[in-house]
């Protein structure tokens, strides 16, 4: 099973490869625009340090958008809202209250760091006044900080079961807690995280870490990667 697994991981990352060569590689968040992307699509994070048993590249994180058919939600304005603030009020900072990325990475960098005790309290509420919300600014700023120097590889995914189905089977596939082959690095960030789910799978991921990944999937990513 361990042999099998290995093939099906390494099928996919020659996949990426492949999707990789064809959009001119991964961008670094915090170079993007709104500007190149697809309206819908599959993303997948990396981050330095990250790498496989092989030396190549790791992934860390997989989503997408618009799973329901009255979501108007866009490929861009996903990855904008996990990159943080521009402009505005709070520049650098962000809403992890609407980016679960954000909310995990921010647990993590809470356990290793000296933050104040009202804002490791706050972190995990759903809401915030705008004191509190102020209060959290400096660990927001972190946290875009940490996410924008992540390189993120975009696949178009037009239909939104197709990029269901890409995104639950590739967190299944690379996720440790079933078997995983890829392990992260001593040092990884994400091995602080309060989720257990993410401490353990190698993935800011907490959905889908626990199922198991059917390999045809792997089929559609083919066809996917081919028709960019």
């Amino acid at each position: 099973m361990i042999a099998v697994r290995q093939r099906d991981t390494d099928r996919f990352y020659e996949l990426l490869d492949q999707l990789s060569a064809r959009v001119d590689g991964p961008r670094r968040l915090r170079n993007c625009t709104s500007s190149g992307w697809p309206t819908h699509g599959v993303y997948f994070f990396f981050e330095d340090g990250e790498a496989r048993l092989n030396g190549s590249p790791r992934v860390v994180r997989i989503g997408t958008h618009a799973l329901t058919a009255t979501s108007t939600a866009t490929l861009w304005r996903r990855l904008a809202t996990h990159r943080g603030n521009v402009g505005g009020s709070r520049p650098g900072g962000g809403n992890h209250r609407g980016s679960i990325f954000r909310l995990h990475v921010g647990t993590a960098l809470i356990a290793g760091g000296e933050w104040p005790s009202d804002v490791r309290d706050s972190w995990r509420h759903k809401d915030a006044d705008r004191e509190t919300r102020q209060a959290e600014y400096p660990l927001e700023r972190v946290v875009t900080q940490h996410i924008c120097d992540m390189p993120v590889l975009f696949l178009a995914v037009p239909d939104r079961s197709d990029r269901e189905l890409i995104e639950r089977q590739t967190i299944a596939l690379l996720s440790r807690r079933r078997g995983g082959v890829d392990p992260p690095s001593p040092q990884w960030l994400g091995l602080t995280a309060d989720r257990e789910e993410v401490r353990t799978s190698a993935l800011w991921n907490v959905h889908h870490v626990d199922e198991a990944y059917d390999p045809t999937f792997l089929d559609t990513l083919d066809r996917l990667v081919q028709d960019v």
